[in-house]
C-alpha cells in the first residue's frame, strides 16, 4: 500500500514538472527569434523598413517616389507615389560614354527639375525600387538628392515587393507630381568622384566593380565602348548585399564582405558600375556601415571604357 502511494506521488510530481516545462518552453524560441531578427535587419540613416512606410504613408509631409519609373508603375505601385527615373536628375545629352553623360545636373537645372516634380526639402522623401532585382535606381536617386543638399531622404529595404507584402495599397499608375518651389544653391560632391580625379589619384583608391560576373569578365551587354574592368578593380556584386527575400543583409555581414575582400574602413573607396546606378546604392551602404571615405564614380564604366585602358 505504501509502495502504491509513493508511485502515485511520483507520477503526480512528474506530471506537474512536465506541465511547468511545457508552459515555459515557448518563451526561449520567441526571444531567440526576436533577437535574431534584430541582429539581421540592416540599420542605417538612408534605410527604412516597409512597416515604417506603412505607418507614415498618406502623411502630407511624406513623399513616396517609385524609382522604377512610370512604365513599371502602370503595372502596380504604392498609392500616392510619384514615378521618377534617376535620369531626370542627370545630364543625358549625347550618348553613354560622352564627357559628363549621366552626371548630376547643375544647380539651376536641378532646381527646375525638382520643382516640377515637387521634391522639396520640407518633406520626408522615401524612394523605393526593385531592390536586388533592379538596378539600384532607388539608391541612385537618394544619392542624387544627397548631392542636391537633401537630408531627410530614405530608401525602402526590400523595395516595392516588401511594400506590397506589407499590405500597402497598390494601384495601377503613379500619382501626378505637385510642383513646389525648390532651390539648389550648390552641389555637395562629398561622395562623388570625377573621371579626372580618379585618373589623377588612381593608386590612392580601392576600386570596387559592383557589376555582374559577365560584365566584370569582359562582356559588353549595354553598349559599352569596350569590355573588361578598371585596373586592379575588386569585384563585389551589387546583388551580394541582399538576402534571399530582397532585404539587405545585416550591417556586420555586409561589412564582412568588404573586409574579407581586403577593404578597410580607413581606405579611400571608389564604387563603379555601368552608369553609376548600382554603384550609387553600394556607396550609400558603405557609408552607412562605417566606410565613410567612399565615393561613387557616376560617369562609371561607360566613360572609363571609352577613354582609358581596361583589364580582363
Amino acid at each position: 500500500m505504501k509502495t502504491s502511494k509513493i508511485l502515485v506521488l511520483i507520477l503526480v510530481l512528474s506530471m506537474v514538472m512536465a506541465g511547468c516545462a511545457a508552459n515555459k518552453q515557448p518563451e526561449a524560441p520567441a526571444s531567440a527569434e526576436n533577437s535574431n531578427a534584430e541582429s539581421t535587419a540592416f540599420d542605417g540613416k538612408y534605410i527604412v523598413s516597409a512597416d515604417y512606410v506603412k505607418s507614415v504613408a498618406g502623411n502630407d509631409n511624406v513623399l513616396l517616389i517609385d524609382a522604377r519609373g512610370a512604365d513599371a508603375a502602370k503595372e502596380g505601385t504604392v498609392e500616392g507615389a510619384i514615378a521618377v527615373n534617376w535620369q531626370l536628375l542627370a545630364l543625358m545629352e549625347g550618348k553613354p560614354g560622352d564627357d559628363m553623360w549621366g552626371t548630376v545636373l547643375e544647380p539651376a537645372a536641378l532646381s527646375e527639375k525638382l520643382s516640377s516634380l515637387g521634391i522639396s526639402k520640407d518633406k520626408e522623401i522615401i524612394v523605393f525600387g526593385g531592390a536586388q532585382n533592379g538596378w539600384g535606381d532607388e539608391g541612385r536617386i537618394v544619392w542624387e538628392l544627397n548631392i542636391a543638399g537633401f537630408e531627410n531622404i530614405k530608401m525602402v529595404d526590400g523595395g516595392f515587393a516588401a511594400l506590397s507584402n506589407a499590405g500597402l495599397n497598390v494601384v495601377k499608375g503613379a500619382s501626378e507630381p505637385v510642383p513646389a518651389e525648390v532651390t539648389v544653391a550648390e552641389l555637395n560632391n562629398e561622395h562623388n568622384i570625377s573621371t579626372k580625379d580618379l585618373e589623377d589619384n588612381y593608386d590612392s583608391y580601392k576600386v570596387i566593380d559592383v557589376r555582374a560576373d559577365k560584365e566584370y569578365e569582359g562582356q559588353t551587354l549595354y553598349g559599352e565602348a569596350n569590355g573588361g574592368h578598371l585596373p586592379k578593380a575588386i569585384h563585389i556584386r551589387f546583388t551580394d548585399l541582399f538576402k534571399e527575400d530582397g532585404t539587405l543583409k545585416s550591417n556586420d555581414d555586409i561589412a564582412s564582405i568588404f573586409t574579407e575582400a581586403g577593404i578597410n574602413k580607413d581606405d579611400k573607396i571608389v564604387t563603379y558600375c555601368t552608369a553609376g546606378i548600382r554603384s550609387a546604392y553600394v556607396q550609400l551602404v558603405l557609408e552607412m556601415i562605417g566606410f565613410e571615405n567612399s565615393y561613387n564614380y557616376d560617369e562609371s564604366f561607360y566613360r572609363w571604357s571609352a577613354i582609358n585602358e581596361l583589364e580582363k
